[in-house]
């Protein structure tokens, strides 16, 4: 039985299921305790399904599906694209123009424009979007929340910023620079019991993360 778990568990890692459940229910801001009262299952289960403890059944998953308005195929889909470049603050202290470095990575990535670093979302030019994004201690936020068509830069400004991507984590210190561009479930974070503030820039519209 143990080895059936196991087997399980690692063919259906690459779907970060637990990931995408708790995803979803961030961007739903529902706790815990609003749906279980919803779905009718236990917290406990709940919890146990979104750290990957627990491998949902199909009508379990169903059962949430409903709730979150998603159909089974959210679950499964194979990703068609996963780009993730880190830009050390090192490296950019170690280039002549680390700033203006940091600038033209920013724009070449996402596209034309003018990056504009204002503390509140303000449109930049025909396509861009630069955005002040705080994650209190604890905070979470999936990729959707911070960037429009699954794609941007961001830019550690203070604190810590954690990484999850099909089941793979990377850690983000101040000055640390990431680019992304998939359409996978990606979680951020805040690490530790302090807060951490983070400049995304994007095309399109923004969302304020939870």
């Amino acid at each position: 039985m143990g080895d059936s778990v196991s087997y399980a568990q690692w063919s259906l890692g690459p779907y970060c299921i637990g990931m995408k459940l708790r995803a979803l229910r961030t961007q739903k801001r529902l706790t815990l305790a609003r749906l279980a009262a919803e779905t009718g299952l236990s917290t406990a289960l709940l919890s146990k399904l979104e750290t990957d403890r627990m491998i949902p059944t199909l009508p379990t998953l169903a059962t949430i599906s409903r709730v979150y308005g998603v159909g089974m195929s959210y679950f499964f889909k194979e990703p068609s694209r996963h780009t993730l470049s880190i830009t050390r603050k090192a490296q950019l202290l170690g280039q002549d123009r680390g700033t203006e470095q940091l600038r033209k990575t920013a724009l070449n990535a996402v596209g034309e424009g003018s990056l504009l670093t204002s503390p509140d979302a303000t449109e930049v030019g025909p396509r861009l979007v630069a955005q002040l994004i705080e994650f209190p201690a604890g905070g979470t936020a999936s990729i959707s929340d911070c960037f429009n068509e699954s794609r941007g830069l961001v830019y550690v400004l203070e604190g810590t910023l954690q990484l999850d991507s099909g089941g793979l984590r990377e850690t983000l210190e101040e000055g640390d620079c990431l680019y992304v561009e998939s359409d996978m479930t990606l979680t951020w974070s805040a690490v530790g019991k302090h807060r951490c503030r983070v400049l995304a820039v994007s095309p399109g519209a923004t969302v304020t993360a939870a």
